[in-house]
């Protein structure tokens, strides 16, 4: 793999991982349209290895100091407030406090179905869609109109300590669905958030964090496959390159978007996935990119 290739595809996985527009779906179209589909499957397993590894270490340095305090909570420790206020303010009620300690549990509940859905059909299920460009189009148009209806059903006042078993479970049934190229897992979760009634920094934050086990779940699968496999011969500086690019750019990514959601909606990002979906589904029927 040229190194161009490797810092592209890099950027793409950085950006489209955190942002709402399906990172599977973008590389799928990137690699179709650019001709970049010559690849061993060794060596695509070595990048995607790289690339997960990559928005992995993007989303644990961004939510470090929230992660060590979710725990410490959850494991009965210190409670500090750790919701979208960023305020370290000790002066909790004693309800405040219940709600900070339940966090991690919520995480770990909405963990289990996208875990599941993984582990049974991430390797039919992708192998299915990448070779269906017209459905990764039609799932890129279908979550931008359930993003718009989100934001307009939901009330967006809930706070990310508010949130409750049955928010987990709706919110990680919804992240099961990234497994289709197009989907989107932020853009699912953060639509599901959403509709829960969550405000947009709230859901933004809870897709952030919700992704980090997934992430790394899916990162150590594949780097099983590929310990079992061998790094193939010239793809040590790609692995690299893929790993940093991706971790650099999904940090931005990561920061960007929460300041953004904190004074914008998401009308930006359902305006994108529209216009991007019909594209595709011309580009597809011209040049044949099924």
């Amino acid at each position: 793999m040229p190194i161009y290739q490797a810092v592209v595809l890099a950027v793409v996985q950085g950006l489209a991982e955190f942002i709402p527009i399906s990172s599977s779906g973008h590389l799928i179209i990137v690699r179709r349209l650019l001709g970049w589909n010559e690849l061993s499957p060794a060596h695509e397993l070595t990048f995607d290895v790289a690339l997960h590894f990559g928005t992995l270490l993007s989303v644990l340095i961004y939510f470090r100091r929230t992660w060590i305090q979710i725990i410490r909570a959850a494991l009965g420790g210190k409670v500090v407030r750790f919701s979208e206020t960023g305020s370290s303010d000790q002066n909790l009620t004693p309800q405040e406090q219940r709600e900070e300690r339940w966090l991690l549990w919520f995480l770990v509940i909405a963990t289990i179905p996208g875990a599941i859905a993984g582990k049974l059909l991430e390797h039919s299920a992708e192998d299915y869609f990448r070779e269906h460009i017209y459905l990764i189009a039609g799932a890129l148009i279908v979550v931008a109109l359930l993003m718009w209806w989100g934001e307009k059903a939901g009330r967006l006042t809930k706070p990310l300590t508010q949130v409750r078993l049955s928010d987990a479970i709706i919110i990680g049934c919804a992240q099961a669905f990234a497994l289709i190229p197009g989907v989107s897992r932020s853009g699912s979760t953060i639509t599901a958030a959403l509709f829960r009634n969550l405000t947009r920094e709230a859901a933004v934050r809870f897709s952030f964090l919700l992704s980090t086990p997934i992430i790394a779940g899916a990162a150590l699968l594949k780097a099983h496959e590929l310990r079992k496999e061998g790094l193939p011969p010239g793809m040590h500086a790609p692995f690299l390159v893929g790993v940093v690019v991706s971790a650099i750019v999904g940090y931005a990514a990561i920061a960007w978007l929460i300041r953004y959601l904190q004074t914008n909606t998401l009308k930006a990002f359902v305006i994108y996935r529209i216009i991007a979906g019909v594209v595709v589904i011309a580009l597809a029927l011209v040049w044949h990119l099924q």
